[in-house]
């Protein structure tokens, strides 16, 4: 009876690690519409399907923000750790909306909604960043005043999709967008925050010539002593300071 049990605590363990976790299943701009990468299917497909988002090894988190890991969600392939290229990109027109649609999140998992680009200095389908500081800050949302939680409750009411706009005034050029989200279920203590990155390929077009001065690198955003890294969500009951650098306004 004590087996039986202990099989089916395991049981019950795999399957609530499986059904709570996430990522970005779709990517919309403009008119067209991109499956991103499906861990569970796409590498199993010979030959694999070509997506836009670089690869995942599935939808668990990272908890660990010196490792290189966290800059798109921890694949190592081809000599490119952390962030193994994709084989193609959307085009995207500064100033548009993209929406990203995320697998069904758990209630549970509270955080914010952070997304950051770099700018490919060549070809994005051949390029990583490797520690580089090369990622700025597009957008941020996290708790607002009355205690909603943009991962949780704000992406729930939007069904699970997230949009934000690519800076208007930004240049043109091949970037990836880091979009994640920072679960704090557990971040009470470190490693307790787990991050959730998604990395995609796009040429943004248009006539603009903004460009930040100010970079980040991931890993080195974060550390474990960043305000909101660790974070008690269930007793904490005021703002939440958002990890990371300032959102890049210069573009607008």
């Amino acid at each position: 009876m004590m087996k039986i049990a202990l099989g089916l605590a395991t049981l019950l363990a795999t399957l609530n690690t499986v059904v709570g976790h996430g990522y970005v299943q779709e990517i919309t701009t403009g008119s067209s519409s991109y499956t991103g990468y499906l861990p569970y299917s796409d590498p199993y497909y010979n030959p694999p399907p070509q997506r836009i988002v670089r690869k995942i090894p599935g939808n668990g988190p990272v908890t660990d923000v010196t490792s290189i890991d966290v800059q798109c969600n921890g694949w190592s392939d081809g000599g490119a750790p952390g962030s193994a290229p994709a084989p193609i990109f959307a085009t995207v027109a500064a100033g548009s909306q993209v929406h990203l649609n995320w697998t069904t999140w758990p209630d549970t998992h509270m955080g914010p909604m952070i997304t950051y680009m770099a700018l490919a200095p060549s070809d994005i389908t051949n390029w990583s960043p490797g520690s580089s500081a090369v990622w700025f800050k597009v957008h941020e949302a996290g708790k607002t005043a009355d205690g909603k939680w943009a991962a949780t409750d704000i992406l729930t009411a939007d069904n699970s999709i997230y949009t934000f706009t690519i800076p208007p005034k930004l240049k043109p050029g091949q970037y990836i967008i880091r979009h994640e989200i920072i679960a704090l279920h557990s971040a009470f203590a470190y490693p307790g925050a787990q991050f959730y990155p998604s990395c995609i390929q796009v040429q943004v077009t248009g006539s603009g010539t903004a460009f930040p001065t100010s970079f980040v690198s991931f890993p080195g955003a974060y550390t474990p002593s960043t305000p909101g890294i660790v974070f008690d969500a269930y007793q904490t009951t005021g703002a939440y300071p958002i990890p990371g650098p300032a959102v890049w306004t210069g573009g607008n």
